[in-house]
């Protein structure tokens, strides 16, 4: 207890009360609502997302892209579905999520680059070859699917078409082409297996 007599519980649920509040106000663009909500909840921001990426720059990069979003998109805010302050956090713990797995395709894109650097120079006789039994081997596991399930995976895969298009091309219910894409493509991974 403080020497106000209010508990830590009672001002975090005095601090999630007042972010609703404040939430709400910011959605009609209201300038002063927001640098109170931000006197809010930035800690709260900071904190999770330094938690999530780690570096310190990056981290208050993140927080302050949070909070513009907040200002952006405070109308998306659903008072009905929990409180602002959970909305918020759930806003900043995706953008912290985000920017670590960029980060770390990052990384791995620089760590291929430098691989094919270092590796031997191409040999395009070599990839042609290689490219073509690839292809035979999958003409021949698209061979071994039923015509229909062939039917529905050339129509999504090589001619690019949604589920949903597929079904209205075929005059089939979206049920029976999924059922028919989920079967079509587990033979296919068993048979194209032995490619990898």
């Amino acid at each position: 207890m403080r020497k106000d007599g209010t508990s830590r519980s009672d001002r975090r649920r005095g601090k999630r009360v007042e972010a609703d509040e404040l939430l709400v106000l910011v959605a009609t663009g209201d300038q002063k609502a927001f640098e109170e909500l931000y006197a809010v909840v930035s800690g709260p921001v900071f904190g999770l997302v330094r938690r999530v990426v780690r570096d310190p720059a990056q981290s208050e990069e993140v927080a302050q892209e949070v909070l513009l979003e907040l200002w952006r998109s405070a109308a998306r805010y659903d008072p009905g579905r929990g409180s602002a302050l959970a909305w918020v956090l759930t806003l900043a713990h995706r953008r912290a999520v985000d920017r670590v797995r960029s980060a770390r395709s990052a990384t791995e894109r620089e760590l291929r680059m430098a691989r094919r650097a270092n590796g031997p120079a191409f040999d395009h006789v070599a990839e042609e070859v290689e490219a073509g039994l690839e292809r035979e081997w999958v003409r021949r596991c698209l061979d071994r699917l039923t015509a229909l399930q062939r039917q529905s995976v050339t129509l999504a895969y090589y001619d690019g078409y949604t589920y949903r298009e597929v079904a209205e091309r075929l005059s089939l219910p979206l049920g029976t082409v999924k059922t028919r894409m989920r079967d079509g493509l587990t033979r296919l991974r068993d048979c194209l297996g032995g490619v990898a």
